[in-house]
């Protein structure tokens, strides 16, 4: 319509002027209109890329700023894993470890056993935040097994002054472990000091099924053919190891043989125990209270066992026991017995009263052993010996049967040294050759009343401090072969070979039997 109308100029009326700017002015407002339109659709798709685009944005910086956490948490522990770093330890040969994780697993095995030495290690490397290579238990067994066959195949000093600690060691059936430790006279510790398994070589680890005086006889000799006759051999005083060493003679005239003081002092103590029924009481008391209460609220009061084997060797914690509970019983105040009432305290443990002078008398035959004992260990023998031990052992003594006790024991040390020439100074106790039963034991851990096995071999690797250099030296010289010729040699059928066997047999025989059934 307003293509249609004409120019303003043409008409003549005030009103179609009117009518004509107002059908202009709606055009261009639709117009701008449109034009807006189109320009707010065009905006709002550009708002919605940018929205877009900036949500993009907001993911990358995100993304970056997790990679620069973890790039930096990397660094952080690539830093703190370098300050971790093991320190350097290059293979021994072709095997995959070196020699300080070789020693590292050997002295955790003896502390922890030999399965508790891998758990302890992969413990240890993973709070350390490092993944190296662990051993097998088996492998540690083997390490130990090299070490030890070294040890009793290195070379051994010959000298005149060699001193011979011998003990048998059994576990179950006929067979027994000959050990021998020795030391020279001439490197004991200076005294005051105990000896060290360090300070003592390992000379022989022997299993056998016989140790007559003549079986002795012969290992004695064939020793002494290897290092020489020793001046002294210190036993337990076992006719077999004291009588087997006659045969050195022949080699050495003034060979001497001691007995351990301590095994000698128990069996004193044993002599008069046995005579005494007042003792025979108290071991029977003793194990109807430990039956009484061990479930009830005095379990803590509970006594302690005697031992099975050289229980006389091992009083002192029964008699300590039987000393500290006496002391309960006089003293209502102690926390000790706040749990329970007088009157069952009384009930249970009062008998003890009845026994208190007893306990006195026995413990104070105790001290004097105790006192002889620690004397020996750190001074050793020499000439003056029982005079000094006399002086050491007789300090408050009051009850005859510890002075006679002493006596004993002074009159026994004399003996002992006057085989001994001037100036000479030998060991008189055999603890450091118990103590090395002891630890195989705890090597064995479950598997120590079990019977010997393999792991004998590894008995040297127990009693040394190994370094680097006796390790590479060890590996050097001994293979597995070895160790495994050195088994076959020495131990033969095992104990644990012979009860597999049996097993074999049984569940072939009970296999064969169910079908011979099936068939019939």
């Amino acid at each position: 319509m307003a293509s249609s109308l004409k120019p303003w100029s043409n008409y003549k009326s005030n009103w179609r002027i009117t009518c004509y700017v107002l059908y202009r002015s709606r055009e261009s407002k639709a117009q701008k209109c449109q034009e807006l339109k189109e320009a707010l659709d065009k905006t709002r798709r550009q708002l919605s890329t940018y929205e877009k685009w900036l949500a993009q944005q907001e993911r990358e910086i995100c993304e970056l700023k997790q990679q620069v956490w973890r790039l930096s948490t990397e660094q952080r522990i690539a830093a703190e894993n370098a300050a971790r770093v093991l320190p350097e330890d290059p293979p021994i040969g072709t095997h995959g470890y070196g020699a300080r994780m070789v020693r590292l697993a050997m002295e955790l095995a003896k502390a922890v056993g030999l399965r508790g030495a891998c758990r302890s290690l992969k413990i240890m490397f993973q709070w350390l935040g490092i993944e190296p290579k662990v051993p097998h238990f088996t492998t540690i067994r083997t390490w130990m097994q090299r070490l030890g066959v070294a040890e009793l195949q290195s070379p051994v000093e010959s000298t005149d002054d060699w001193v011979w600690m011998v003990d048998h060691s059994n576990q179950i059936g006929r067979e027994k472990a000959l050990v021998v430790r020795g030391i020279r006279a001439a490197q004991l510790p200076p005294p005051g000091t105990p000896l060290k398994h360090e300070d003592v070589r390992l000379l022989l680890v022997k299993p056998g099924t016989a140790w007559k005086r003549e079986d002795m006889a012969a290992a004695y000799t064939e020793l002494a053919k290897q290092i020489g006759p020793p001046r002294a051999i210190l036993c337990d005083g076992a006719v077999e190891l004291r009588d087997g060493a006659e045969s050195l003679k022949n080699q050495r005239f003034d060979v001497i043989v001691l007995n351990d003081f301590k095994h000698k002092a128990a069996n004193y103590f044993k002599a008069m125990l046995r005579k005494d029924q007042r003792f025979a009481e108290f071991t029977t008391q003793l194990g109807r209270t430990r039956c009484a209460i061990q479930q009830t609220e005095l379990g803590h009061l509970v006594p302690r066992s005697l031992k099975e084997k050289a229980r006389f060797m091992n009083l002192g914690p029964v008699l300590e026991w039987a000393s500290a509970v006496l002391w309960l019983l006089d003293h209502p105040e102690a926390k000790a017995r706040a749990e329970t009432t007088p009157e069952r305290l009384e009930e249970k443990l009062g008998w003890l009263r009845s026994f208190s002078k007893d306990i006195r008398r026995w413990r104070e035959c105790q001290q004097v052993i105790n006192r002889g004992l620690k004397f020996i260990n750190e001074q050793g023998l020499f000439r003056g010996a029982a005079a000094s031990l006399r002086a050491a052992m007789d300090v408050d003594l009051v009850d005859p049967t510890s002075k006679d006790m002493m006596e004993r024991l002074v009159a026994f040390v004399g003996t002992a040294e006057a085989l001994l020439k001037e100036g000479e100074r030998l060991p008189m106790s055999t603890e450091i050759l118990e103590s090395s039963f002891g630890l195989y034991k705890q090597l064995e851990r479950q598997h120590s009343k079990g019977g010997f096995t393999g792991l004998l071999a590894a008995f040297g690797s127990l009693l040394c401090n190994p370094t680097k250099t006796m390790i590479h030296r060890a590996f050097a010289t001994v293979s597995n072969d070895d160790v495994r010729r050195w088994c076959r040699e020495n131990l033969g059928t095992t104990l644990v070979a012979k009860r597999n066997a049996m097993y074999r047999e049984y569940h072939h025989a009970q296999s064969r039997a169910t079908k011979v059934c099936a068939v019939t």
